[in-house]
């Protein structure tokens, strides 16, 4: 049963890299390390699937130190273990985000100053990709929030190219929902470390993902229905641009 489950997991990746053409031949893929469930799982995941995928890429693993108390002993023998390079990134963004700016919505502005930073040191290890740990639920959550409180409906793409910084950047895990990576992390007994963020549990995502829960209580297939009508949407089915002269035309 583990082997079978070990197989299908990584399947699901491989699935999703090749889908969204992901990894080229020849890549270097700087991949974001928190510590938490998802970024093990991903790091674990690339470097099993690079020792036999038919293309050839490489590994960067990098840690943004915000400012907390974290032991990076525990992440640097991670990724020792894997033969993966581990670079940490020093910042103050925990301070400018909670003792500078103090603003209403802290993840935001903490997630703009990470993305820099990461982006700027994938640069600088010559990488091509950025990969980070999304799954599915992150997408719905992030449609949920993206709905409620902007009114618009979109989520983050599996693939998008920057053109700010000319990377690439991968989310490999958005086929699997965050109960199949929890597993796979239990399973492979991988690093888990707490999120020692003052706002963690708390956020709009939290939120959204309690709203999640209900709804996956309530429809035990809607992840898997969810990710179908995302790969299988047709604008005909919302309404027309205001404005529009042609009719959405319908066969009934």
């Amino acid at each position: 049963m583990a082997k079978d489950y070990h197989k299908w997991f990584l399947g699901r990746v491989k699935k999703a890299i090749k889908d969204f053409g992901m990894i080229e031949d020849g890549d270097r893929v700087a991949v974001g390390l928190s510590g938490g469930k998802d970024s093990t799982s991903l790091l674990h995941a690339l470097r099993l699937i690079s020792r036999s995928a038919p293309v050839k890429f490489e590994l960067e693993a990098v840690f943004i130190d915000l400012g907390w108390p974290v032991d990076i002993s525990l992440l640097e023998s991670f990724c020792r273990d894997r033969g993966v390079p581990f670079h940490v990134v020093k910042t103050d963004i925990a301070e400018i985000v909670f003792e500078v700016r103090k603003g209403e919505n802290p993840c935001a502005l903490c997630a703009h100053l990470r993305r820099g930073a990461f982006h700027g040191k994938a640069l600088e290890q010559g990488c091509s990709r950025v990969a980070l740990g999304h799954h599915l639920d992150d997408a719905i959550e992030t449609f949920l929030m993206s709905l409620s409180y902007t009114g618009q409906l979109r989520t983050f793409s599996p693939c998008t190219f920057l053109d700010r910084s000319g990377l690439t950047m991968i989310r490999p895990l958005v086929y699997l929902p965050s109960e199949d990576v929890r597993a796979w992390a239990e399973m492979e007994k991988l690093l888990t470390m707490t999120n020692p963020c003052p706002a963690a549990g708390r956020t709009k995502r939290d939120q959204a993902r309690e709203i999640l829960s209900y709804l996956t209580q309530q429809f035990p297939d809607f992840k898997s229905r969810f990710l179908n009508a995302l790969m299988t949407f047709d604008r005909r089915n919302l309404w027309p641009v205001p404005g529009c002269k042609n009719a959405v035309k319908d066969d009934i």
